[in-house]
């Protein structure tokens, strides 16, 4: 008789493993860590005690037994090519994305999105019931699994569950558009600390508790009525980055030689404007671009002396609101670009791909104001980036006020991206600022993101759960 497979005392539950399958120098498959900060803020937390990760490991009908990987142990989630259309593309990235971002575009409501949901949550849930030891923690992450802390609790009422939010949580009027909403924040419920990156997201969501549920709330706690009555603890844990590796890159000689290949590429403008995002309608990367092109078609910029490099790493090629946002992008690019460019100089070199973190740090170290004017956000970690890479206290940082990042970076010149106008202002502001200023802006805000870094963070959250647990 085969023994019982071994249990962990901590489990993250997450759509995705923390590894990408790829294709080794010999042609053989492995496994190699995937870039992103979640997977940065939890590595070191899963070496130091007894751990274990649920995640779909990034491909359809793909049925893998537990394996190991960088010292972690893995427990792959298999989902079919249909639960991909329906769970992932359709209702978390066609449902609960769009209304989550405040309806910038129209979120999808199908009911048969809906039920392949609550089937993949089922699934991840039964999945960290099998995985936690008894009395063990079980940290859940973002929107995929909204539904895991419930179910998870009715298979597990021993375990300590935490769940954290990374995209924002909508005010009350979007959110009660969703025909399911009830159930979500049920599902929510489930967890004993839910987190949040601003306080607005936290209280939007007590506020959809008192009103959908007729629940008790006092400060940042919900009273759960039950045959065991809980407090549920909800409140903002603002996300931040591994800085160590953007503070070691940008000093490193051959990063700073690319920068200036850069900068030598693009001509030696005297400055340089630099947007990093997903192509995302979220991103306000057209906000952006039209910003810029009014500045040139006005002759407040010149091509000679200003370049915009824009970054857009492929999203979600599949969902049609992206494709037709490509779309859109492209356009806008090639008619400023056909009105500005010359021989020797483009308007914006426009960069459809992603690149490893060395060539970011290059182009952060390259760049003389960094542009984020997300259209809302739950954090925004590449202004973070950006700040962490900046030791010679140059820089500027214009922020969209609507990212979770300008409840932190106080000293961003911070922009509404729906006014043209002002976000014109904001550029020609960076531009033209005094590198007295800049420094001083400058380690104010680096202060602020090395002192909070993503351990910072794991940490304050991982306290919050333990003192749930020692109440009970």
């Amino acid at each position: 008789m085969s023994s019982p497979p071994p249990t962990a005392s901590f489990v993250i539950v997450a759509n995705r493993l923390p590894v990408d399958r790829v294709q080794g120098p010999d042609g053989e498959e492995i496994w190699r860590r995937s870039p992103g900060g979640l997977v940065a803020a939890l590595e070191a937390v899963m070496h130091d005690v007894d751990g274990a990760w649920v995640g779909w490991p990034g491909q359809a009908d793909l049925e893998l037994a537990p394996f190991t990987a960088d010292g972690i142990r893995l427990l792959p989630v298999t989902l079919s090519s249909r639960e991909l259309q329906d769970y992932y593309e359709g209702f978390s990235n066609d449902t609960i994305w769009p209304l989550y971002h405040d309806v910038i575009s129209p979120p999808q409501y199908h009911r048969e999105w809906w039920e392949s949901y609550v089937q993949v949550n089922q699934r991840f849930a039964e999945r960290a019931a099998r995985a936690a030891s008894q009395d063990g923690t079980v940290w859940v992450h973002d929107y995929q699994l909204q539904l895991v802390p419930q179910l998870l609790r009715e298979l597990r009422p021993d375990l300590t569950i935490g769940y954290f939010h990374h995209i924002p949580f909508p005010a009350h009027g979007l959110y009660s558009q969703l025909p399911w909403r009830d159930q979500v924040l049920r599902g929510l419920l489930g967890a004993d600390v839910v987190g949040f990156q601003r306080g607005q997201d936290a209280s939007n969501f007590l506020t959809a508790v008192r009103r959908r549920l007729h629940l008790d709330t006092k400060g940042t706690t919900v009273s759960v009525p039950g045959s065991v009555p809980r407090t549920v603890v909800a409140r903002a844990f603002p996300i931040s980055i591994d800085t160590t590796p953007y503070v070691e890159l940008a000093a490193r000689p051959d990063v700073r030689a690319r920068a200036a290949e850069i900068r030598e590429g693009l001509g030696h403008p005297k400055k340089i404007l630099l947007g990093v995002d997903r192509l995302d309608y979220t991103k306000g990367i057209g906000h952006r671009i039209k910003a810029f092109g009014e500045l040139l078609d006005q002759g407040t910029l010149s091509v000679e002396d200003v370049t915009l490099v824009q970054v857009a790493s492929p999203s979600r090629e599949r969902v049609d609101a992206y494709a037709q946002l490509r779309d859109e992008i492209e356009l806008a690019v090639a008619r400023i670009n056909g009105d500005h460019d010359t021989v020797e100089h483009t308007a914006i070199r426009y960069l459809h791909q992603g690149y490893p973190r060395e060539e970011m740090v290059a182009l952060y170290l390259a760049a003389d104001a960094m542009l984020v004017t997300a259209l809302r956000d739950g954090m925004n970690l590449v202004a973070k980036e950006y700040v962490a890479t900046r030791g010679d206290h140059r820089g500027v940082l214009v922020l969209s006020e609507f990212t979770g990042a300008a409840d932190e970076l106080k000293q961003a010149i911070q922009v509404n991206p729906h006014d043209i106008e002002g976000l014109k202002d904001a550029i020609m502001r960076a531009v033209a600022m005094p590198a007295s200023e800049q420094s001083r802006r400058m380690r104010a805000l680096r202060k602020r993101v090395l002192e909070n870094d993503v351990n910072a963070w794991s940490h304050e959250f991982l306290v919050a759960l333990d003192a749930v647990r020692r109440t009970r």
